[in-house]
């Protein structure tokens, strides 16, 4: 079996990546070749390395979100909801400053409060957007 970097570069090869965007595919193998750079890798560690980069590479957060206040942007005047995206995970939004949170729809929730309806901002108009219900 030869390495991580010839196997990397012989599938962007067969899918045609390199034909299409030699310079992307050479990124690619990049990446793949600092990754492999690292000599300490067992199997396992590789796995967990592998499932680390690629939530990395997702702007996913790789330990559990907080509530603390700066890692939640207030964007409630785009939303015309209190809302809060998170700053370490964009896809967890929140409508208590992270108490309580949403990812994909579903709820972590951070305390024992439960979690209420928002309300619109008087300034906003009620377009009927809520937050707390799932929309997908």
């Amino acid at each position: 079996m030869g390495s991580l970097v010839e196997h990397a570069r012989r599938e962007l090869e067969l899918c045609g990546q390199y034909a299409e965007d030699p310079a992307y595919a050479q990124s690619i193998i990049a990446a793949v070749a600092a990754f492999a750079s690292y000599d300490g890798h067992s199997g396992g560690s590789a796995s967990i390395a592998g499932r680390q980069l690629a939530k990395l590479l997702d702007y996913q957060a790789l330990s559990p979100l907080t509530d603390d206040p700066d890692e939640w942007d207030d964007v409630s005047e785009k939303s015309c909801f209190p809302t809060w995206q998170n700053v370490r995970d964009s896809r967890a939004f929140s409508g208590d400053g992270g108490k309580t949170y949403r990812i994909n729809g579903e709820i972590e929730t951070r305390t024992s409060e439960p979690s209420t309806r928002n309300e619109p901002r008087p300034e906003c108009p009620a377009i009927g957007i809520d937050p707390e219900r799932d929309e997908g």
